[in-house]
C-alpha cells in the first residue's frame, strides 16, 4: 500500500464513524421517543478492486435499524394510547380514511388521540385504521393483505339507534310459605322495562297471588297502560332433585282487549304479549322458565326477589371506548349499552427490516419486506394490544455511550493515521533538497 492510500483509507475511517458518531446522536435524543427505534452503523471492508489486482482496502459505515427489538411499556391516563406487546405494528394513514394504499404505514408509536373530527390521530400526525363492525356486531370477510377495507377509527361521530325489545326472560324466587294458606296473603308485584321501536321505555307488569293451594301460584301479566293481558296458574315441585322448579303450568287466559293479546306454551314456559303501542303492535316474548327447569322462576322457602333480562335499549350516545387485548375497540352508551365499533388489526411483514423509515417513527412497505398481513391481536404470532399504555423506544442510553466511546476512539485513531501520513509526505517531499 502506498503513503497516499494508507492517506485515502485513513479519511475513510473518519467519515465511516464521523457518521456512526451522527447516528449515537440521533438515538440519544430520541431515547424518550415514543416508539422509536435505534439506529446502529455496521463498519464493511470495501475495495475498488480490478480483474487482476486488488484496490485500497478502505472503511464505509452502513446504517441499519433495530426494528424487531422491542421497548418497555409505560403505563399512561388515556384510553386511546396503545402498545403492542409481542411482534407487529399498528396500520396508520398520511390523512383519513386515505385511499390511496402507497400513504399507508406501520409504526409502533400508539400515542393517539380524537383530532376535533374524532378521528385517531399519533403524535406524528398518522391515522390509526382498523376494520369497522357493522350494526349486527360483525366485521364480515375482510381481505387482510391489503388496505382496502380499512377505515380510519373515529370515537365521535357515533351514536347507537334504538332497538325494539322482543325478549324478557323472568329471573327470581317466590316464597314457598306463602301459599297453602286458608286466607292467601297480599300478591307479590313487579315490573320489567322493555323499549318500543322508538326507543321508549315502558313496563310490563308482573303480579304473582299465592293461593289457598301448597306451591301454587296465579300469575297477571298486564301492559304497559296496566291492563291485564292474561293470566295463568303455576305449579311448582315440592320435593325430589327438582324441588323448586315449574311443575306445570295451566290455566292460560287470554283477557288482553285487542289488538293487545296473551299466549302462552305451557311446554316452554313462554309467554307471548301483543302489545297496541303503535300502529303495528309489538311482540315480546317473556320466558318464565321450562317445567323441571331452574333458568326462570323458582319457589322456595324465603323471600319474593325478581330480576329481568332484556334485550332492546333506547338511543344511545357515546361516553367512553375501552380496548380488549385483542384490538376490539368497544363503545360504551350512556343507555348502558356496550357495542364493538372497530377491530384494530396488528400488521406483520415476513421481514421487518426490510421496511423503508419515514419520518415520525413510521415504515413504509417494500419489495424487500415481503408480505403483508393485517392480523387479529393476540392471535397465532402477532402480540396483544394494551390501552393505557406506550412503547418507549428501545435505546439503551448505557450501550449508545459504550458505543460512543468505541467510535470516539475509532475517529482518533484514524485522525493520528491521517497526521502520520501527512508528516510522512512532508518527509518524502524533503528527499529532494
Amino acid at each position: 500500500m502506498s503513503i497516499s492510500s494508507a492517506l485515502q483509507t485513513g479519511v475513510s475511517g473518519l467519515q465511516a464513524n464521523s457518521r456512526a458518531v451522527g447516528g449515537i446522536s440521533e438515538n440519544i435524543a430520541n431515547a424518550n421517543t415514543v416508539g422509536y427505534r435505534r439506529g446502529f452503523s455496521q463498519m464493511v471492508t470495501t475495495t475498488a478492486s480490478g480483474g487482476t489486482g486488488t484496490g485500497v482496502l478502505s472503511v464505509v459505515s452502513v446504517e441499519r435499524l433495530d426494528i424487531t427489538s422491542s421497548g418497555g411499556l409505560i403505563s399512561t391516563s388515556s384510553p386511546t394510547d396503545l402498545a403492542i406487546g409481542g411482534n407487529g405494528f399498528f396500520v396508520v394513514s398520511m390523512r383519513p380514511n386515505e385511499t390511496v394504499h402507497t400513504n399507508y404505514m406501520l409504526t409502533r408509536a400508539g400515542s393517539f388521540l380524537p383530532d376535533a373530527e374524532g378521528n385517531l390521530v399519533n403524535a406524528a400526525g398518522y391515522y390509526l385504521a382498523g376494520y369497522p363492525y357493522n350494526l349486527d356486531g360483525n366485521i364480515g370477510t375482510v381481505d387482510r393483505s391489503n388496505f382496502a377495507q380499512m377505515e380510519t377509527v373515529n370515537i365521535r361521530d357515533v351514536s347507537l339507534s334504538a332497538a325494539a325489545t322482543t325478549e324478557v326472560s323472568v329471573f327470581g324466587n317466590l316464597p314457598s310459605q306463602s301459599t297453602g294458606q286458608a286466607t292467601p296473603g297480599a300478591p307479590f308485584a313487579q315490573s320489567s322495562e322493555f323499549f318500543t321501536s322508538l326507543g321508549v321505555s315502558q313496563r310490563i307488569g308482573f303480579t304473582w297471588q299465592p293461593t289457598s293451594t301448597e306451591n301454587q301460584w296465579t300469575v297477571e301479566i298486564s301492559d304497559h297502560d296496566g291492563n291485564p293481558l292474561g293470566t295463568l296458574t303455576v305449579d311448582f315441585n315440592d320435593s325430589g332433585s327438582l324441588a323448586g322448579s315449574p311443575a306445570s303450568y295451566s290455566a292460560v287466559s287470554n283477557v288482553g282487549t285487542p289488538p293487545s293479546s296473551f299466549a302462552f306454551d305451557t311446554a316452554t314456559g313462554v309467554a307471548t304479549l301483543t302489545l297496541d303501542n303503535g300502529a303495528t303492535p309489538q311482540v315480546v316474548e317473556v320466558k318464565l322458565g321450562a317445567p323441571g327447569t331452574f333458568d326462570g322462576i323458582t319457589q322456595f322457602s324465603g323471600d319474593f326477589t325478581q330480576s329481568f333480562d332484556r334485550d332492546g335499549s333506547s338511543v344511545g350516545q357515546l361516553i367512553r371506548t375501552e380496548i380488549e387485548e385483542d384490538g376490539t375497540l368497544y363503545g360504551v352508551f350512556d343507555n348502558g349499552q356496550r357495542r364493538p365499533l372497530y377491530e384494530i388489526p396488528v400488521a406483520t411483514v415476513a421481514n421487518p427490516h426490510g421496511l423503508i423509515e419515514q419520518k415520525g417513527n413510521a415504515y413504509a412497505l417494500s419489495g424487500e419486506a415481503g408480505a403483508f398481513v393485517a392480523m387479529k391481536a393476540n392471535s397465532a404470532s402477532v402480540g396483544t394490544i394494551n390501552s393505557f399504555a406506550l412503547e418507549a423506544a428501545n435505546v439503551d442510553i448505557a450501550q449508545e455511550m459504550t458505543d460512543l466511546i468505541k467510535a470516539q476512539r475509532a475517529f482518533s485513531t484514524n485522525a493520528k493515521v491521517v497526521t502520520t501520513v501527512d508528516e510522512m509526505m512532508d518527509e518524502t517531499a524533503r528527499l529532494k533538497r
